[in-house]
């Protein structure tokens, strides 16, 4: 059977800004340095598409575990599993 719906599907929440946090994105989100081993929250932006994760992992705190061009790769335990990707430092936030 086919999957039905996307990446963004049932996200019509998650996905919604503020009235206070509309319009440009703050460069200082996208000027954030990270270092190696450090705790963020990753909490999507929803104006910004690019490094983007899946929004099943949306308000789950993680580990920085390297850098990859402009974007940093971060890993979190999912179940049993250590799942590792690559989000841009927009979508995180200091722990």
């Amino acid at each position: 059977m086919k999957r039905i719906g996307g990446f963004r599907r049932k996200s019509r929440y998650k996905m919604q800004k503020k009235v206070s946090e509309m319009g440009k994105v703050p460069i200082g989100r996208f000027l954030q340095e990270f270092e190696e081993g450090q705790k963020v929250l990753l909490k999507a932006y929803p104006s910004y598409h690019k490094g983007l994760f899946c929004l099943r992992f949306y308000g789950r705190i993680a580990d920085v575990t390297g850098k990859q061009g402009d974007c940093y790769k971060v890993s979190l335990r999912d179940g049993g599993k250590q799942k590792t990707f690559v989000v841009h430092p927009v979508h995180m936030l200091k722990v």
